[in-house]
């Protein structure tokens, strides 16, 4: 049974779903009023989300928010219509927040003092880690988006199988073919049998 206070708190939440939905529905369709309120309700909602869940960095909070803000606009094009805007910018949001947490701690891992052996070492490792970076990039980008994208998102960045739907717009089985399928024409170009 639902408490009263987890009752209120689903109702807001529908409510905001919908009325965001509205916002950003009408922007895509042309109004820049709509689709300005809808950039701002979503950053207010944004920066409480985090400031909830990144209380040990507050400095850094507005930068993930615009972060999000950008990739949701540049991944507009792949909303569906028929399916619930917040779950579609929460896959966005926390591929984004990862992905800024990941390149802080990197950055501040590599700012610590280092003898020379243990910068020697890792001078190699990371030389290696950025050749084999651009080799997976220039591998996947011979691959058409459909094997691509689902690949990139599942395989590399870590999203999940729904998430990557969401930020693609592919089906959920369209992402898990298109794994296995972009998986085994990269075997074959490896192979250089294609």
């Amino acid at each position: 049974m639902q408490s009263a206070a987890g009752a209120a708190q689903s109702t807001k939440a529908q409510e905001t779903e919908r009325q965001l939905k509205a916002l950003f529905l009408s922007g895509l369709d042309g109004d820049t009023q709509c689709y300005h309120a809808f950039l701002q309700a979503l950053g207010g909602n944004l920066r409480a989300f985090l400031r909830r869940r990144l209380s040990d960095i507050p400095d850094e909070i507005e930068d993930i928010v615009q972060e999000i803000l950008i990739a949701v606009h540049n991944a507009r094009h792949t909303y569906l219509p028929d399916q619930p805007l917040t779950a579609w910018t929460y896959a966005i949001a926390r591929y984004k927040m990862a992905d800024y947490l990941r390149g802080r701690y990197r950055y501040e891992a590599w700012n610590e003092p280092l003898d020379s052996q243990q910068q020697e070492l890792f001078a190699e490792s990371d030389q290696e880690a950025a050749q084999a970076r651009r080799d997976v990039n220039k591998l996947l980008s011979q691959l058409p988006d459909r094997y691509r994208l689902p690949i990139l998102h599942v395989k590399l960045n870590g999203l999940t199988v729904a998430e990557t739907a969401q930020v693609t717009g592919l089906s959920e089985s369209a992402v898990k073919v298109g794994i296995h399928r972009g998986l085994k024409a990269l075997a074959a170009i490896i192979r250089g049998t294609t």
